[in-house]
């Protein structure tokens, strides 16, 4: 009887563990893009809670050419309006503000879009984004042309593509006209909004 009862416990901890792993597992690899002599890759996302206004979208872009080159997100499937952003920390408060006029990559640059910091951000929502699942946007660089980019979602607070698991969350909500605040605890850590 206790044999059975331990077997059944370890097999349903090892469910529960596998099941965690999954949750926490960045979504399947990503394409990369070439559009003129800009190279995109590993696009991605992470699922969003429901009821969320707004998402955002990270990936690595080099610039191959001999010319600076600007980018602007033209369009997105899953939301009303798709920007470029950036966040700063200003006095321990994180500010998130569009980048007037796009995201200018020089020569043999590479920006990475990432949490926390320069970043592609999805406004007015129009569906959660579920792990597995992918969103499409254009992107239109000034020089090199435009392209359309498919960006796996991973879940909720999951990792970049390649990096540790023990990243933090960025948490967003209502209508980003104040700075974001990001609440002290290393991994795991949220972001509120300060109103101001």
């Amino acid at each position: 009887m206790m044999k059975f009862g331990m077997n059944n416990f370890c097999a349903a901890s090892a469910a529960a563990a596998f099941a965690a792993l999954l949750a926490v597992t960045p979504a399947a690899q990503a394409a990369d893009y070439d559009v003129g002599s800009i190279h995109i890759s590993q696009p991605w996302s992470r699922a969003t809670p429901k009821g969320a206004s707004s998402g955002a979208g990270y990936m690595t872009i080099t610039n191959k050419g001999n010319a600076p080159d600007r980018l602007t997100c033209v369009s997105s499937d899953a939301s009303a309006e798709c920007q470029i952003h950036t966040m700063t920390m200003d006095n321990g408060v994180m500010k998130m503000r569009p980048v007037e006029g796009g995201l200018e990559i020089l020569p043999g640059q590479t920006i990475t879009l990432k949490p926390g910091g320069f970043h592609m951000m999805l406004v007015d929502l129009k569906h959660p984004l579920e792990p597995g699942n992918s969103i499409k946007a254009t992107l239109k660089f000034e020089h090199a042309g435009t392209v359309d980019v498919e960006y796996p979602i991973a879940a909720i607070g999951a990792p970049a593509p390649g990096a540790d698991a023990g990243g933090g969350s960025m948490m967003m909500g209502g209508d980003h006209s104040g700075g974001m605040m990001m609440a002290p605890g290393g991994s795991g850590s949220m972001m509120q909004q300060k109103k101001q």
